[in-house]
């Protein structure tokens, strides 16, 4: 494997203008590869037997299927830390709408290596497609009204950075990243704290000027917070009917920011948004995403 350094400038620089940290990616990129590459020599049996050393040729990837496409510069990543000596031509940007059978990128380099990498790109390329295709789906479905579609914590361990930076190129917008980033004040911290608002004073106490967000399932709980002084930065609308949302949205009158959570769907989606709430978080689309079809062929 190369180093870092051996990563163009300009896709360094496309990385970290994404929002991601670039050794972050490389240190991803590595623990995957060792998977396939676990011991020395560091090279595929099948590909080291059947394809010379020093051959080289083309790659094509192509998408199977409408969606929108993310991940394509962190696939190209993987080509230059195997040694594949890759130029990449024709890569259209994360974030881009792509109908069947549109080229998304194209490889050139060692074909021996470049094998070596493909299912490391694919694995990568696809499932942060399948993301951002996702939540270009929620994000169509609320056109129209004020309501953005949020992403959760419930990321694959290790993958979290980029799995929400495909939310990003899908129109989504980002929740909290980490624990750090908000208090989220939920019925299990309700129950331990003894009720929400000793759970609200105790994390203001503690943490002065970290945002809270507070859960309620009822319109009841909502009026409770929202008469305080100093209400919280934001209200999470818990498992609530339509209707009961509407009602929420007009007692709040903009006062605070409402997110809805807790049987959520895309069927559902129009009627959320018509509600007026402000965010909607679907953790579906990082704990159990679809990957979206996108193959790699070598020209003949």
């Amino acid at each position: 494997m190369t180093s870092l350094d051996d990563v163009p400038a300009e896709l360094r620089d496309e990385i970290t203008a994404a929002g991601l940290d670039l050794d972050h990616v490389w240190e991803t990129i590595a623990r995957a590869l060792a998977e396939d590459l676990p011991e020395e020599p560091r090279e595929d049996p099948t590909s080291a037997s059947t394809i010379p050393l020093d051959a080289r040729g083309e790659a094509v990837f192509g998408a199977r299927e409408p969606g929108v496409v993310a991940g394509l510069g962190v696939a190209a990543v993987t080509f230059n830390m195997l040694g594949a000596d890759a130029t990449i031509t024709d890569r259209v940007p994360d974030g881009t709408r792509v109908e069947k059978g549109d080229v998304v990128m194209r490889v050139s380099g060692l074909t021996q290596r470049m094998l070596v990498a493909e299912r490391t790109a694919l694995n990568l390329a696809c499932h942060l497609s399948g993301i951002a295709t996702a939540t270009s789906r929620w994000v169509e479905a609320l056109e129209g009204s004020p309501t953005r579609v949020l992403d959760t914590r419930k990321t694959l361990p290790g993958l979290r950075a980029l799995q929400k930076y495909a939310v990003r190129c899908g129109g989504g917008v980002n929740h909290r990243t980490s624990l750090q980033d908000m208090a989220m004040v939920k019925d299990n911290h309700v129950i331990a704290a003894g009720g929400v608002l000793p759970a609200l004073s105790a994390i203001r106490a503690g943490h002065p000027g970290l945002p809270v967000e507070v859960e309620v399932t009822t319109l009841d709980q909502l009026d409770d917070l929202l008469a305080l002084p100093e209400p919280p930065e934001r209200i999470l609308l818990d498992n609530m009917t339509d209707e009961l949302m509407a009602e929420a949205v007009r007692r709040t009158a903009g006062r605070v920011p409402l997110e809805a959570s807790g049987g959520i769907t895309l069927e559902r989606a129009a009627r959320i948004g018509a509600t007026g709430v402000d965010f909607v978080s679907v953790g579906a689309l990082t704990h159990s995403v679809v990957v979206f079809d996108l193959g790699m062929d070598l020209s003949a």
